[in-house]
């Protein structure tokens, strides 16, 4: 009887470790199928295989406390955990992996984690932690890579696990230096994107870097985390942040008054004005609005703002920089159509016309760009450095803008070129017209001088100062960061001293008018 109990619990033992090790079978399934997946990089839908991964690590049956499963690329945990929980850190260097051929990572959980799932039911409750070693699970559309193409992910149960007041701690190490890169803090936001099954968002994320070699990300949620490395420009001398602030500020308000009171003036003398004042006014328009939401900008990039918003005003702010751009070379075509047809000009609706370039093709652009790839705009940092030309890290400053390289050069620094280049070329074509013009006329008067100070203020300050985003190099940075700043904030009040002393110019000619006709009346 007692061989006949002990075969008994015999069978049943092996039946049980059967039954386990068969278990444990189905979450290694997925993860090998994810590695074939990988392999044959063909369209699968990654989104149903992580998910299907989730499931079965849920429902995996194992003895102890934990349990760990892994393949080449991909590491699986699974935990139980009770209301009695205290936090939890994990180590790769404590994790069953070969710590010298990976990069170091540490998560760690504090004890908050599962209070809210225990007040609503107190019960056994399942913490998954799934490490991926390969990027290409979650497609990435913000040209920039993965730290160690890693990202770590982690699950409570069903739960969704939100707006803790302890954050959760996501450590990853480099094997390099990370000075030179701009990195960010991000969590896979499933569903926030048109073209894949989610995006990488900084929300409810804060970055900070340790050391050269190491950065620390505290969340307020579960999710999959990951660090975004993109090349950053040279870093801005933290010293010179607070006088180039001032200076945008003060300028771009003193600005915002001068455009104000052109179009005020504009409204005033509507009476008088012709095409090349509606288009002046265009301008002043674009330039105004262009100042409003620069101010704008750092205020909403700010953490606690919500993302969408950020979003939207820096799409706004791009426009309104690609519209301004596109009036400026709007004027130097009208300043060539004046000196080429010597004043001459009569195109059928003109200004209606100019209107639907200036405006409308900055607003395709944009909306194109919203449409295929609206991860482009966002919080967008600014890179710090130090007295000693260290990075100062989390420290970086943060506006809503460009966030994508390629689209900042296409459609900020490219657009912005060929608009500084063409009324260059408008230039130089017509200070030759004027010095012909000059130089056949038998006794030169003011009028071929006055011309030429017309083009010159004209072009100079509806183009050329923003040539100088070009020499942010080397020895003529800082210099060029000072002249940039305080010419362009100070743009529209540039503009309204034009035009004033345009407006000025026509009353003389006016009042000249008048008294060489009262003139001829009095002699006939």
């Amino acid at each position: 009887m007692d061989c006949h109990a002990a075969l008994f619990l015999c069978l049943c033992f092996v039946t049980s470790q059967s039954g386990a090790a068969e278990a444990a079978r189905e979450p290694l399934r997925w993860m090998e199928e994810m590695e074939v997946a990988h392999r044959k990089r063909t369209g699968t839908n990654f989104a149903e295989l992580i998910h299907a991964l989730e499931s079965s690590l849920l429902n995996v049956t194992f003895k102890g406390y934990n349990v760990t499963l892994q393949t080449r690329t991909i590491q699986s945990l699974a935990f139980k955990l009770g209301c009695d929980f205290a936090g939890l850190s994990l180590n790769s260097n404590d994790l069953e992996w070969a710590p010298q051929t990976r990069a170091r990572h540490a998560m760690q959980f504090p004890a908050e984690l599962t209070q809210k799932a225990c007040r609503t039911s107190p019960r056994e409750l399942r913490l998954i932690c799934i490490y991926f070693f390969r990027a290409r699970f979650f497609p990435n559309d913000n040209h920039s890579s993965l730290l160690n193409n890693y990202v770590l992910g982690a699950q409570l149960g069903h739960e969704h696990v939100n707006n803790l007041k302890e954050p959760i701690n996501i450590s990853f190490w480099h094997n390099q230096s990370l000075e030179g890169y701009m990195i960010t803090c991000v969590f896979w936001k499933e569903g926030a994107s048109k073209r894949h099954w989610g995006l990488w968002s900084p929300e409810g994320c804060h970055t900070e870097q340790l050391s050269p070699s190491q950065v620390l990300c505290r969340c307020n949620h579960l999710s999959y985390f990951a660090v975004l490395m993109q090349l950053s420009p040279a870093p801005l001398p933290a010293e010179l942040l607070a006088p180039l602030t001032y200076i945008s500020l003060v300028g771009c308000s003193i600005s915002i008054v001068a455009s104000l009171l052109t179009i005020l003036l504009h409204f005033h003398a509507r009476k008088q004005s012709n095409f090349t004042t509606r288009i002046h006014m265009n301008l002043n328009a674009s330039v105004l609005l262009l100042n409003v939401t620069f101010l704008l900008s750092p205020a909403l990039a700010m953490p606690a703002m919500p993302g969408s918003a950020c979003v939207a005003l820096a799409a706004i702010l791009h426009y309104m920089l690609l519209s301004c751009l596109t009036w400026m070379a709007i004027e130097g075509f009208n300043l060539y159509l004046l000196l080429g047809h010597v004043y001459n000009v009569y195109i059928r609706r003109y200004v209606l016309k100019l209107c639907a370039v200036g405006w409308g093709v900055p607003a395709f652009l944009v909306l194109l760009l919203l449409a295929i790839k609206s991860s482009a705009y966002g919080r967008h940092t600014i890179p710090l450095s130090d007295s000693q030309g260290n990075s100062t890290g989390f420290q970086n400053l943060s506006i809503c803008w460009v966030r994508s390289p390629g689209v900042h050069r296409a459609l900020v620094m490219g657009y912005g070129g060929l608009t500084s280049l063409f009324n260059l070329v408008v230039l130089a074509w017509a200070l030759r017209a004027l010095r012909r013009l000059k130089a056949r006329e038998k006794a030169p008067g003011t009028r071929a001088c006055r011309d030429t100070v017309t083009v010159l203020g004209l072009t100079v300050l509806l183009g050329t100062t923003w040539a100088l985003a070009f020499f942010s190099f080397g020895i003529v940075l800082l210099p060029q960061l000072f002249l940039f700043t305080i010419f362009n904030s100070l743009y529209g009040f540039f503009l309204f001293l034009w035009f004033c002393s345009q407006r000025c110019h026509s009353e003389a000619e006016a009042e000249a008018m008048m008294e060489t006709f009262s003139s001829s009346q009095m002699v006939q």
